[in-house]
C-alpha cells in the first residue's frame, strides 16, 4: 500500500504502525509518531492500523544547539 511518510510517498507492505517502524528499519526507542497529524501513544503502535494514504511522521531526536 502506498501511505506518506515525513512528506514522501512510500510503498510498504505493513498493515500496523509497529510493522511500518520494522520494515523501514526504525529503532522503536525514543520516536514520536502521528498518524494523519494525531500522535500515536506508544502503547498503541500495535494497535494502529495503517490504511493507503496516511500521513505518518516520524519524529526522532537530535542533540545540538
Amino acid at each position: 500500500m502506498r501511505v506518506i511518510v515525513n512528506g514522501e510517498q512510500t510503498e510498504v507492505q505493513a498493515s500496523d504502525l509497529a510493522a511500518l517502524l520494522t520494515e523501514m528499519e526504525y529503532e522503536h526507542t525514543q520516536l514520536a509518531i502521528a498518524v494523519n497529524y494525531q500522535v500515536v501513544p506508544r502503547a498503541r503502535w500495535s494497535d494502529t492500523a495503517l490504511k493507503s494514504g496516511d500521513q505518518i511522521e516520524i519524529i526522532t531526536p537530535r542533540q545540538g544547539g
